[in-house]
Parts: structure tokens; C-alpha cells; sequence
């Protein structure tokens, strides 16, 4: 019993934004831009990506800007607009 309520406590503790994502229209997979695109895209765009992944309906990449800062951006996965983006430092 103590377990859940120490698991209860630290949940709550925990910033919302840890989990939350973007929300991006689910678009048919059949329009979606092709991962291979994508990430040619978002890199002429000026992005590093250290990671690209799928996140629900969204492309999700974890890289760097053109200035060099952390980012975590969240994509349309038909026309590749962000929804989400989050630059860190």
C-alpha cells in the first residue's frame, strides 16, 4: 500500500509537460510525406537530427537548430508544419 502511495506522490510531482506531446491532426497514412522525405526536408531546413521518430500522428525530431540549441519539434506528418516546437537553452 505504501508503494502506490509513494508512486502516487512522486506521479504528481513530476512537470505536466514531461508528458505532454503535440497534437497533430491524423492525417491517412497513405498522405503521409515519407519519413525519408521528411527528414530531408527538416534538414535543408538548417536541423541536425539526433533522433526522428514517430509520435502518434506527429514526425518527432530531437536535434539542433541552425544556432546550435537543443530542440525537440513535433511535425505535420502530411505537410510537415510544426505543431509543437521546444528549444532548450
Amino acid at each position: 500500500m505504501i508503494r502506490i502511495v509513494i508512486a502516487a506522490v512522486v506521479a504528481a510531482a513530476l512537470p505536466t509537460a514531461a508528458f505532454a506531446g503535440a497534437n497533430c491532426k491524423a492525417n491517412p497514412k497513405a498522405e503521409w510525406m515519407s519519413e525519408a522525405d521528411a527528414q530531408a526536408k527538416i534538414v535543408a531546413q538548417g536541423y541536425k537530427i539526433d533522433k526522428f521518430k514517430i509520435d502518434g500522428n506527429c514526425y518527432e525530431i530531437y536535434g539542433s537548430n541552425k544556432d546550435g540549441k537543443k530542440v525537440e519539434i513535433y511535425f505535420d506528418t502530411k505537410t510537415l508544419e510544426v505543431v509543437k516546437a521546444e528549444i532548450k537553452g
